[in-house]
């Protein structure tokens, strides 16, 4: 009979504890990130009262007799499926799906960290990128220039608002797109007198008048195209390129179509531009561009030296990257591109789904600034809570494998919240249950105690 005492009192105490484990639920429903737990009971140790007995050839075997002495906590497990996605407008704002968590760190130096689901982060007044809420610096990789690596260890990010860049020259500009295959050509060149303009007509039945040095029969009229390129000191240029088909090597087997690039659109090596007080010469001997049958880019280079004047004064070189033009029938679509750009300073920023920081300039170049990291664990139900909606390791977590977000399979939803996992529904029907679960308890209890005074009863 006292067995049933204990039973109860055990039932008793296990329903309390899953109750406790429901209220903390049912009060996080609206915490960021919060992930639910669940409390699962097994039976404790029963008591032997015979042994089992194997069968032999007069009797049957018979089973055990075992009289249970109650039930205990098994596990409080903490489920860390994914909450519903929130979406705030706010553009600093992380929800994180997947297996995963954010890491951060009370320290500069990044050495004691901690780990959450809750992504309310926001800029300080110095530019580090903390939890809103408590000011614990996020943890990931920062861009040297617009280059990442997510090889080393991870820091604190760090973007003050304002952030200058620095000028870059050109070095280098690509060239992308088609150049006519059947473009019109020259068949007949008038010339005009002394430096007027003469006339041409081309295949297509169409005339221009025009300056026609550089001209000949077979050609195509030059295409036009812009670089925009920069200086040491950021200073732009705007240079025209031009493109001119060339007539057909028919003595090639098969015969070659090819292109004249140059810098000016009678061929020459050499062209001024003044622009205010600044004198820009740009030099270029005209080069040929060759495609096979195809279409397809076959052989060619350009090199365009800029020698400026005034300003920096330094000649810099420009190389020019053919590789890609195509020659279809069709359009003219040839563009160029240079690198370089003027000074800026940051605008604004912004974060994609695999959690890289890019930053808008007021020059109009965007660069990525920095990287936000993802932690993974073995067992992130192993994980101990700190408060605050903060994780540690624990024993039986495993130690934090921490990565970008792509490479763990987890996805960054920017400018949103994860909401709180819980599912109230759920919390509500286990409640009913865990209240009848101790109403029963505490029946065994009263049952045993009315029975325990009818046996003290019997002397009287």
């Amino acid at each position: 009979m006292m067995r049933s005492l204990f039973s109860g009192v055990s039932g008793l105490k296990n329903h309390q504890t899953r109750m406790d484990v429901i209220g903390n639920n049912i009060s996080n429903v609206n915490t960021t990130g919060f992930k639910s737990s669940r409390a699962t009971f097994v039976d404790m140790l029963s008591q032997t009262l015979t042994g089992a007995s194997s069968p032999n050839d007069n009797v049957g075997g018979t089973n055990p007799k075992q009289i249970g002495l109650g039930s205990s906590v098994a596990s409080i497990d903490l489920l860390f499926s994914d909450g519903s996605v929130q979406s705030t407008g706010k553009n600093t704002d992380l929800c994180l799906s997947g297996n995963g968590l954010f890491v951060v760190s009370n320290s500069a130096d990044g050495t004691n960290k901690l780990y959450t689901r809750n992504g309310n982060f926001s800029f300080d007044a110095d530019g580090n990128y903390v939890q809103a809420g408590s000011g614990y610096f996020v943890q990931g990789w920062m861009a040297d220039k617009g280059s990442l690596s997510t090889t080393g260890a991870t820091t604190k990010i760090q973007i003050p608002s304002g952030k200058p860049m620095e000028s870059e020259k050109t070095t280098s500009a690509d060239y992308t797109n088609n150049l006519r295959a059947d473009i019109p050509t020259i068949t007949q060149i008038i010339p005009g007198m002394g430096t007027l303009p003469g006339t041409v007509r081309l295949s297509d039945g169409s005339s221009y008048s025009m300056i026609t040095t550089g001209l000949a029969t077979g050609m195509s009229l030059p295409v036009t195209t812009t670089l925009t390129m920069y200086d040491s000191l950021g200073v732009s240029h705007d240079i025209a390129i031009y493109f001119t088909k060339e007539p057909i090597d028919t003595a090639a087997d098969p015969p070659e179509s090819s292109w004249r690039i140059s810098v000016n659109s009678d061929g020459s090596a050499s062209k001024t531009y003044t622009e205010g007080t600044q004198t820009t010469t740009v030099d270029m001997p005209a080069e040929t561009l060759k495609f096979d049958e195809n279409g397809k880019f076959k052989e060619g280079a350009g090199l365009v030296t800029m020698t400026l004047t005034d300003g920096s004064g330094t000649p810099q070189q420009v190389t020019l990257n053919l590789s890609s033009l195509t020659q279809y029938a069709g359009s003219n679509t040839v563009s160029g591109k240079a690198n370089g750009h003027a000074a800026g300073s940051l605008e604004s920023v912004s974060i994609d789904q695999s959690g890289i920081i890019t930053g808008t300039y007021s020059n109009g170049v965007r660069q990525t600034e920095a990287q936000v990291a993802v932690a993974q664990f073995n067992n992130a139900a192993g994980l101990t809570k700190t408060g605050d909606s903060y994780y540690q390791e624990s024993n039986n977590s495993g130690v934090a494998n921490i990565k970008t977000a792509a490479d763990l399979g987890c996805k960054i939803t920017p400018a949103a919240l994860e909401m709180s996992n819980v599912d109230v529904a759920n919390e509500f029907t286990d409640m009913i249950i865990t209240q009848r679960g101790f109403q029963s308890n505490s029946k065994i209890i009263t049952t045993s105690d009315e029975m325990l005074e009818t046996l003290i009863n019997l002397k009287r």
